[in-house]
């Protein structure tokens, strides 16, 4: 499996993660899909939809409107094993919203740098008492 958590290796995909993350907010769509691996091996699952393959998220990429404005990341999570594999966790939510979304992926190093190979995005049912655990 090799080292856990490398310093180094955390830095790069911190910096990946965060280049990332500035495409989405800024709704650079070229940008967002080029930081996954370019493959129709890629799966995401998104809210409300998923795409199967590059070309997938490609077209649905460029169909969806910007993203609401202040996005926020909470309990951002990055576990590296050895030096080309890493997943990364986190919650949002934006400004006055009233859920946290989740956010998990995968990342692989490829010849091309750091891409995302798996992402999954949701949203948890709310319950009456407010507490998606409950």
């Amino acid at each position: 499996m090799g080292e856990v958590n490398r310093p180094d290796v955390l830095a790069e995909v911190r910096a990946a993660f965060d280049s990332y993350e500035k495409a989405l907010v800024d709704n650079d769509v070229a940008a967002i899909v080029d930081y996954f691996w370019p493959s129709e091996h890629i799966v995401r699952f998104g809210v409300a939809d998923h795409q199967y393959g590059i070309e997938e998220q490609r077209r649905w990429r460029a169909a969806q409107p910007p993203l609401p404005p202040g996005r926020r990341l909470h309990d951002v999570v990055i576990t590296t094993f050895g030096t080309d594999f890493a997943v990364v966790t986190c919650r949002f939510d934006y400004p006055g919203g009233t859920v946290s979304g989740r956010q998990s992926q995968t990342w692989v190093r490829c010849a091309a740098g750091w891409r995302i190979v798996s992402a999954h995005v949701s949203e948890p049912a709310t319950t009456t008492t407010g507490d998606p655990t409950a």
